[in-house]
């Protein structure tokens, strides 16, 4: 368990297992990081996390992670946000969805959010992330009227995550089943493209040793708690 990556919609449809030498787990709620750690593991990848019914991931356990040496990625998703949050503490962000949170291009959570199934199902995405709807639509953007790709974008702007589908974003533009047919066929994932980049960095990089950092944890009894209940 030297590297531990939780992963789950950014990944749908992978088989990681042949490819990858290291632990995958799925998406991260709040302790997993934190129990990853006392796991032993020196490297943790954050791609995915849950929200909404339970908590997310804690910035506190990814300090606490980072503060005990451990290195930790994070992209695509869940881990884009916490990676542009936590770098300046020595998170290392991987990625174009990192690197636009990170500059301030984006700045909501909900751009990389999705609706999916249940670990029984493999975490299979249900609805499309902003990130990706709006990489699609560039990417057919060279072939249709200015005035559509942006009646696109807006109607993909305008959905919340939770019902953005293919169907939804062309039927609020305005269009038919045929143009969320081509959305569908020209589908372009960063989400996914930004998960394969951290799991190829994580496997093609050497082990690291355990990594020094120029600050102290500051314990709190919130935190404290959380770790006495993982115990």
């Amino acid at each position: 368990m030297e590297t531990i990556v939780f992963a789950g919609p950014s990944t749908y449809g992978l088989d990681l297992a042949p490819r990858y030498n290291f632990s995958i787990r799925p998406p991260a709620a709040a302790g997993d990081i934190l129990t990853a750690t006392h796991e032993g593991a020196r490297r943790i990848g954050l791609i995915d996390g849950l929200y909404g019914d339970c908590a997310a991931v804690w910035h506190k356990e990814i300090l606490y992670a980072l503060s005990q040496g451990v290195a930790v990625f994070g992209a695509a998703s869940m881990g884009a946000l916490r990676a542009a949050e936590c770098e300046a503490f020595g998170m290392t962000g991987i990625g174009e969805i990192f690197q636009s949170y990170q500059s301030g291009d984006r700045v909501s959570d909900a751009d990389v959010a999705v609706s999916h199934a249940p670990r029984e199902l493999g975490y299979r995405p249900v609805t499309i992330a902003l990130v990706d709807a709006e990489a699609t639509i560039e990417g057919l953007s060279a072939s249709m009227e200015p005035a559509g790709t942006a009646s696109l974008m807006e109607a993909a702007r305008a959905l919340h995550f939770s019902g953005r589908t293919w169907k939804s974003i062309a039927g609020k533009a305005g269009f038919g089943i045929e143009m969320a047919r081509t959305l569908a066929e020209n589908a372009r994932s960063v989400k996914r493209a930004d998960a394969l980049e951290l799991l190829e960095t994580l496997r093609d990089d050497p082990l690291p040793g355990l990594q020094p950092v120029g600050w102290s944890l500051q314990n709190t009894i919130f935190f404290q708690n959380l770790a006495d209940r993982l115990r």
